[in-house]
């Protein structure tokens, strides 16, 4: 029970920390394709920018009108966050998955149609 969940928290961290650093590759070789400066504002060589695009996004607000749901409109990112962590444990792992579900494929396919939700909900 606790190995299992151990290996949820640390197969959820290092899959957002390799997104992040794609991210980053991505804007490096977007600066060499464009000629520009690249991500070298935060950090050094640029090694926190990933970070401060997550803090950006979750702060961003596209709207801002009188009739919005505040509430709503600042959880929605983190239920979208979860949902897409939700599914991590689904995946299989060295041929079995961190969750011994009966239909995990039934239970990934709900999980991702309910964030489409979420991010419906964003704005």
């Amino acid at each position: 029970m606790i190995t299992s969940f151990l290996n949820f928290i640390l197969i959820s961290l290092r899959i957002l920390i390799r997104v992040a650093f794609y991210t980053l590759l991505e804007r490096k070789i977007l600066r060499y394709i464009q000629i520009r400066k690249g991500p070298n504002k935060v950090g050094i060589i640029g090694i926190l920018q990933p970070f401060r695009d997550a803090i950006k996004l979750f702060n961003k607000n596209l709207l801002s009108l009188e009739s919005i749901n505040f509430t709503l409109s600042f959880i929605t990112p983190f239920l979208s966050l979860f949902i897409s962590l939700c599914i991590i444990p689904l995946i299989i792992y060295n041929f079995s998955t961190l969750i011994d579900i009966k239909h995990n494929l039934l239970i990934f396919f709900i999980l991702s149609r309910i964030g489409v939700y979420f991010i419906l909900l964003i704005g």
